[in-house]
């Protein structure tokens, strides 16, 4: 670890950067780029056979399931839908929804197959004041990350396996994000690197879905600017929805790539705003190798070669009532093209689903299979 410190200190007042800044020039054809609300926050709890037997292709899965009269599956077996009540649903918009009580819904009819639950509102609009995405963080099992071994899954109805509940106001936001962000929490930051905006990237040349530049350039007197993609100015919590594939160390923290494919990590010192695009001062610019890293919390466990690759999830979309064919027909196509094994269709314009944002290197499946209905 290297720390680089400017001969004079200059200071200057503190300027967050509009939203609108932040998309940077961002083109994503017609489609809207969502940013995530600074409020953007993390909620961490410490062959054919000739017997008479059918097999999985033989099974009748067609049609939607009614598990009760509030709680359904579309016949794509991908979008579930949760009927609630006025209070219970407004809570959500509120910032205080009852995760617990969708989970353990789904835990009624479903088997506890999913790393994650994935649960939407029906706004047209985001609601004023409410964040765009918040992560629940029900376990790690993950060692390296710079925090401990935990799992509160059984709080939520669930035998062990569930990871994480993510809420977004919006279902459109499984396209123009902040989806990949929040899937992001799973894994930074939990203070694998020091950060001055919590659960992100903050002032760090990390260029991902959690924040940081790609490039840093010393304009002397402890003043700095930051660019990404070429363009002076970046976010430190968010870097443009799902416009933007997962940095480096994310892939890192997501057991992705090993060490060994992990370049120096810059990050200021006491960094603040300055009301210049990209640029802010710091006292120095501390710089993290990999082995920085690993000296600081541990070799990551499981390492690239032994750590989850494929992910699975349900998507439950809440309502006050039953949501209409077309509703599930829109969300269901894009959860098909947020876990294509390939480019998303032209309906996402340059906007990136998971196997993009992860390089190929990993997958997400929304489908729930026969087996795992009860």
């Amino acid at each position: 670890m290297t720390t680089f410190q400017s001969a004079h200190r200059t200071f200057k007042n503190y300027f967050v950067l509009p939203i609108a800044f932040l998309l940077f020039g961002i083109s994503c054809s017609t489609d809207a780029t969502t940013l995530l609300d600074e409020d953007d926050s993390i909620s961490e709890d410490v062959e054919e056979t000739n017997d008479d037997t059918p097999s999985d292709e033989e099974v009748d899965t067609s049609g939607a399931v009614v598990f009760d009269q509030d709680f359904t599956l579309d016949a794509t077996r991908t979008v579930a839908n949760y009927v609630l009540s006025q209070a219970d649903y407004a809570q959500f918009l509120a910032g205080d929804g009852d995760i617990t009580m969708v989970a353990e819904k789904a835990y009624e009819y479903l088997d506890d197959d999913f790393d994650y639950i994935i649960i939407l509102s029906v706004e047209e609009t985001q609601p004023s004041g409410l964040f765009y995405g918040r992560s629940h963080l029900i376990q790690n099992q993950v060692q390296g990350l710079g925090t401990g071994v935990y799992n509160n899954a059984a709080s939520y109805g669930s035998a062990g396996k569930l990871k994480s509940i993510i809420y977004m106001p919006r279902t459109e936001y499984i396209s123009n994000g902040p989806f990949l962000h929040e899937i992001a929490h799973s894994w930074g930051n939990k203070g694998i690197i020091p950060s001055t905006v919590g659960g992100h990237w903050g002032f760090a040349s990390t260029a991902g879905q959690l924040g940081g530049f790609d490039q840093i350039e010393d304009l002397g007197n402890n003043t700095y600017r930051g660019s990404l993609n070429g363009q002076n100015g970046f976010g430190t919590f968010a870097n443009g929805g799902n416009s933007v594939v997962y940095g480096a160390l994310e892939l890192y923290t997501m057991g992705l790539i090993g060490p060994d494919e992990l370049g120096s990590i810059q990050v200021a010192v006491n960094p603040e705003w300055t009301q210049n695009a990209g640029e802010f001062t710091a006292d120095a610019i501390t710089t993290y190798t990999a082995q920085d890293l690993i000296n600081e919390h541990g070799v990551r466990v499981p390492s690239v070669s032994d750590s989850q690759k494929d992910f699975k999830a349900l998507t439950v979309v809440i309502s006050t009532a039953e949501i209409s064919q077309e509703q599930i027909d829109t969300i269901s196509a894009n959860l098909e093209n947020f876990s294509r094994q390939g480019a998303p269709d032209g309906s996402w314009g340059s906007l990136k689903n998971f196997w993009l944002a992860t390089q190929g290197k990993a997958t997400f499946d929304f489908t729930v299979a026969q087996e795992s209905i009860q």
